[in-house]
């Protein structure tokens, strides 16, 4: 029988790794909605079975296990019928080659090694390799937009700046505070917003998005040093969100995803 300290600990250690589940699963299914139906899930299962946790594998490569399972079974039976350009996303996306995405995601937005990854997955090294190596090639290929980026620290928003060309897209501009942001807005459409939260004069990137999404709808990709404090579950959340430090691999994954996607739901509030 599981003594109360005992249900306390897995507790804690479920809810350590849980925020960045939820990062992973809206990455995957380019809404907060639908992605945390799956984190829901997920959860509810583990309520019932605590076994996939007896092993010698880390909390985290265990509950993403738990998640990639369901996340296999269901044949997405949480998605909603689409329309528009987003229907047109999810059309792209299901053309792609199978669970190429989620190894590309869960090597490059959530870091883990390729090792993990085939752990979480189910299959062995070598296929991980093939299948992120697929992801990227076919990602690169489907889509070439433009793409706004609000940043404030010039090397940071010159190494964005690379990173997207380097993808074949357009930049449309840089901007540093709130204003600069929706006048560029304005006059520089955008198929994707690379956003800073923290700006130059001390407004918000998230402010500077919400004002952004007044005139337009296109998918945004926040950067922050604390994603612990954006993925609360209290409010609406980002559906991608980069890490600082990043790394190039990230930016680029976040991208190719993120374009696939007409409309992302942004922190209102």
């Amino acid at each position: 029988m599981n003594t109360a300290a005992e249900a306390t600990t897995f507790s804690d250690l479920i809810t350590a790794e849980l925020v960045y589940l939820r990062r992973y699963s809206r990455a995957l299914t380019g809404s907060q909605q639908r992605g945390d139906k799956y984190t829901v899930a997920t959860l509810e299962a583990l309520l019932k079975d605590r076994s996939p946790f007896e092993n010698e594998h880390p909390p985290k490569v265990n509950l993403f296990k738990c998640f990639h399972a369901i996340w296999s079974s269901s044949g997405q039976q949480f998605v909603e019928e689409d329309e528009g350009l987003r229907a047109r996303a999810q059309g792209l996306l299901s053309n792609l080659t199978s669970n190429s995405r989620e190894a590309l995601l869960l090597r490059t937005i959530e870091d883990f090694s390729h090792e993990h990854v085939a752990v979480i997955m189910d299959i062995d090294v070598e296929e991980v390799k093939s299948l992120i190596a697929t992801a990227n090639a076919e990602l690169a290929d489907a889509f070439k937009g433009r793409v706004m980026i609000i940043e404030d620290e010039p090397i940071i928003a010159s190494d964005l700046e690379a990173i997207v060309s380097s993808l074949g897209h357009t930049v449309t501009g840089i901007a540093r505070t709130r204003q600069q942001a929706v006048e560029l807005g304005k006059s520089e459409p955008a198929d994707l917003i690379l956003a800073d939260i923290q700006l130059a004069d001390n407004s918000s990137g998230i402010d500077a998005v919400n004002d952004l999404m007044e005139v337009m709808d296109v998918p945004v990709i926040f950067i922050t040093a604390f994603p612990e404090r954006l993925l609360t579950g209290e409010k609406s959340e980002p559906a991608f969100l980069i890490s600082k430090p990043f790394h190039e691999l990230e930016v680029k994954s976040a991208v190719s995803q993120a374009m696939f996607f007409a409309s992302t739901e942004t922190l209102r509030g």
